[in-house]
């Protein structure tokens, strides 16, 4: 049966609008190109006290605020906002919807010139690189020549990598958290099951259900449950709903039967109102493509050699997404390079995620990294 949608809001995004567009590495061409942000605190005189969030995967650039469409926290309200790590009484922070997103970017889900409609699957494949650079045009429209820092996890901190290595007379200070140098075989099988659900259901009807006003439902779901395994982990998990039932007196197929299936469910079911399934592939596409080493001649300390850029690389130890061993990778390749790396593992046991929840110890190693980083400034 069809899976029918309401409208989505008509929200006014915060937008920049660049003419000229864009020139991706697949050699399309995307014109016009618009970037969404939102931004906090204020921009010193010397426009020296930026730091630029990348977000993840799932994120927006509502960072620090009520979300326009569920109104939920901001997804990094921990770490944002005044005297915290990243303090917007001290920062100008800037956040942006990624090119291919959906909350007001240029992505499948944005109208396509001159056609009435949606891009769609017409949307050119894009690059991790692509996002920095489309963030890259916004930084420079609001006029700042140097950002103080830019931080992020997961998929953002590809996206602080990436800065570092395209940019780094940009970049003071980099953060990349819970991440690695390059998408890997594991996390390509994953996101290719979530893919191949979301192909799978009827609605998708390649990729032209906004035609009817349709949204392949079930399929965005299922890859939202099966990425949200990834984000825990097993004693996370185990913490959260062991083998506890739900009132259920006997095993069934025909309904939810552990309070783990309900809230993967749940998980599903929300993701659906709030994000499209054509930006889903493309995102995910993205960061399975991303391989510094490769952009680089197979050599990752050469994407960062000579830079003048302090590092931190933080991760979780339960994090089996984006293991510690390879931001240990990551580092040696930043000291082969001579950069000024710091490293830091927090112990816990909440998995991939713990970047987005309340883990002091990363906490205070962030905040101390971007005060070190303002100081040495003079900001």
């Amino acid at each position: 049966m069809t899976q029918a949608v309401a409208p989505a809001p008509q929200i006014d995004h915060q937008r920049a609008v660049f003419a000229e567009g864009l020139a991706l590495d697949s050699g399309a061409v995307l014109a016009p190109l618009a970037v969404a942000y939102r931004t906090y605190g204020k921009l010193n005189p010397q426009r020296s006290n930026a730091v630029l969030v990348c977000h993840a995967l799932t994120g927006d650039q509502y960072v620090a605020e009520p979300h326009p469409i569920t109104g939920k926290p901001g997804w990094w309200e921990a770490v944002v906002g005044p005297g915290r790590p990243v303090d917007t009484d001290r920062f100008f922070v800037i956040c942006a919807n990624v090119l291919g997103g959906c909350m007001g970017s240029s992505g499948p889900a944005e109208p396509m010139p001159g056609t009435g409609r949606p891009y769609g699957t017409d949307f050119p494949s894009i690059t991790i690189r692509d996002m920095v650079r489309a963030q890259k045009l916004l930084v420079d429209r609001l006029g700042i020549g140097r950002l103080l820092a830019v931080v992020g996890g997961s998929m953002g901190g590809m996206q602080v990598l990436e800065w570092a290595a395209t940019f780094p007379e940009m970049v003071v200070a980099a953060a990349p958290i819970a991440c690695a140098a390059y998408h890997s075989a594991q996390n390509i099988a994953f996101h290719e099951v979530g893919r191949a659900a979301i192909h799978g259901d009827p609605d998708w009807v390649g990729g032209r259900y906004w035609e009817d006003g349709r949204i392949p439902a079930k399929g965005l779901s299922v890859a939202r449950m099966v990425a949200h395994i990834t984000y825990l982990s097993e004693a996370a998990l185990g913490r959260k709903f062991g083998r506890r039932l739900r009132g259920a007196s006997a095993l069934t197929f025909l309904e939810d039967v552990f309070e783990v299936e309900s809230y993967l469910r749940h998980q599903g079911s929300t993701f659906v109102t709030r994000f499209d399934a054509n930006s889903y592939l493309t995102i995910t596409r993205a960061m399975d493509y991303f391989d510094m080493a490769t952009e680089h001649g197979g050599d990752l300390a050469a994407a960062f050699r000579g830079t003048a850029t302090r590092f931190l690389v933080a991760s979780f130890s339960s994090d089996w997404l984006f293991p510690t061993e390879e931001s240990r990778a990551l580092v040696r390749a930043l000291n082969a390079a001579a950069a000024n790396t710091s490293f830091v593992e927090i112990a816990t046991d909440k998995g991939h995620d713990a970047f987005l929840l309340d883990e002091p110890v990363f906490h205070r190693a962030l905040g101390g990294f971007l005060r070190g980083a303002a100081e040495r400034v003079g900001v």
